[in-house]
C-alpha cells in the first residue's frame, strides 16, 4: 500500500480508503447495504490488514448508524493509527436548524459524530455539500473553532463547485481560519467533469483529492454490459440515480475498453478502473466500498496494479471530455502560456 500526503498537510493517507455507506442499513442508504457490527468488523479487518489507514463515513449515512457501527468496530482494537473522516451538512432531524452549514448545526453535528464514533477527535471533518443559505464566513469560523477546540484535526469539503472552494480558501486566508486540506469528489472514467475546475483547483491550491464512488455505483465494475440486464442486487435495480448517465453509448464504449484491458491482464475491470483513477494527477486516495468480502479483496488489489502507457492512452481516449468554453478559447489562443493546472485539462487536446 502506498501512502500519500493529504494536500498541503503533513498527514499521510493510504491510496485506498475504506468507505462505509453500506454500513447501517437505514433510510436512503439501505439500498446500498445493511452491514452490522460483525460484517463491518470483518471488512475492516480485510482493509486494515492490506495497509489501509483511512476510513470515511458521514453522519447522513443510515441516519448516523454507519458512524455508530464504526465506533463499535474501532473502539477496542484499531483506533491507534487509523484515521477517521466524517462529514456533516445534510438533515439529521426535522427541525429548521437540523441541516446546513451554520455554526449551530456544524458544531452540534460534530459533537454528535464524536459520540457515535466513540472517539475524542475526528481526523478529517468535511462539509458534505454546499449551503447557499449560510454565509461562508460563518461556516469557516465554525470549522476553525472545532479545530481549535481539539475536536477536529483537519477540515475539507465535498461536492463544492470551483467558485465555492476558491471563496472558502480566500476567506480562510483573509480571516486566518483553518484551510481546507482536501476535497472529496466524484471522478471516474465515465464522469470526468471534475477536470474542468476541481482538478485544476486542487493542483493550483494544494488540495488533496479523495474520490467517492470510483466505480460509478458499479457501472465500471465489468458486471454491467451493453444490452444486458443489470445483475441482481445492483444499485441500478434498486433505483440508484448517481451518477447520472448522459450518454449511454459512451458508457458502454468505456466499459468495452476496460474489459478488454482487464482480460488481457488477467484482472477485473474494477481493478483497471480504480488503477486508472489512482494514477490521475492530483488524486490522493480512492474510496472503495462493497457489500461482500470478495468485492473488498478485489478492489484492494488495485493498489498494486500498474497500467502501461498504452493502456492508459486507450482509456483516456475513449473517455476524454469535450473542451467547453472558455477552455476551447484558451486552447486556441494561449496554448503557449498554460500552467500545470491548465494542462491537466487541456494537455491531451493539444497533442
Amino acid at each position: 500500500m502506498e501512502y500519500r500526503l493529504l494536500g498541503r498537510s503533513g498527514l499521510k493517507v493510504s491510496t485506498l480508503t475504506m468507505g462505509t455507506m453500506t454500513i447501517g442499513g437505514k433510510g436512503w442508504a439501505a439500498m446500498t447495504g445493511n452491514q452490522g457490527v460483525d460484517d463491518a468488523r470483518r471488512l475492516a479487518d480485510i482493509c486494515l490488514d492490506a495497509g489501509v489507514n483511512f476510513i470515511d463515513t458521514a453522519d447522513a449515512y443510515s441516519d448516523g448508524a454507519s458512524e455508530e457501527v464504526l465506533g463499535e468496530v474501532l473502539k477496542d482494537r484499531y483506533r491507534d493509527g487509523v484515521l477517521i473522516a466524517t462529514k456533516a451538512r445534510f438533515a439529521m432531524g426535522k427541525g429548521p436548524n437540523d441541516q446546513g452549514l451554520s455554526r449551530y448545526h456544524l458544531i452540534r453535528s460534530c459533537e454528535a459524530s464524536l459520540r457515535r464514533l466513540k472517539t475524542d477527535v475526528i481526523d478529517l471533518y468535511q462539509v458534505h455539500e454546499w449551503d447557499g443559505s449560510t454565509p461562508l464566513e460563518e461556516t469557516m469560523e465554525a470549522l476553525d473553532t472545532l479545530v481549535r477546540q481539539g475536536k477536529v484535526r483537519y477540515v475539507g469539503c465535498s461536492n463544492f463547485s470551483g467558485w465555492h472552494i476558491m471563496k472558502a480558501l480566500g476567506i480562510a486566508t483573509v480571516e486566518h481560519r483553518q484551510r481546507f486540506v482536501s476535497q472529496q469528489i466524484h471522478y471516474t472514467l465515465e464522469s470526468r467533469d471534475a477536470e474542468y475546475e476541481l482538478i485544476p483547483i486542487s493542483l493550483d491550491q494544494g488540495l488533496g483529492i479523495l474520490v467517492w464512488s470510483p466505480l460509478a455505483a458499479g457501472l465500471l465494475s465489468g458486471k454491467h454490459r451493453r444490452n444486458q440486464k443489470a445483475p441482481e442486487g445492483s444499485r441500478q435495480l434498486a433505483g440508484w440515480t448517481e451518477p447520472p448517465i448522459r450518454d449511454e453509448n459512451r458508457l458502454w464504449n468505456i466499459v468495452d475498453v476496460l474489459v478488454e484491458i482487464a482480460e488481457a491482464k488477467g484482472v477485473s475491470a474494477a481493478q483497471v478502473a480504480l488503477a486508472w483513477t489512482l494514477g490521475r494527477k492530483g488524486v490522493t486516495s480512492v474510496i472503495i466500498g462493497g457489500r461482500t468480502e470478495q468485492q473488498f479483496h478485489d478492489n484492494l488489489a488495485a493498489a498494486d496494479l500498474r497500467l502501461s502507457d498504452d493502456e492508459r492512452a486507450r482509456l483516456d481516449a475513449v473517455s476524454l471530455p469535450p473542451v467547453l468554453y472558455p477552455y476551447w478559447h484558451q486552447k486556441n489562443t494561449v496554448a503557449d502560456r498554460l500552467g500545470e493546472a491548465d494542462l491537466s485539462l487541456l494537455g491531451p487536446h493539444l497533442k
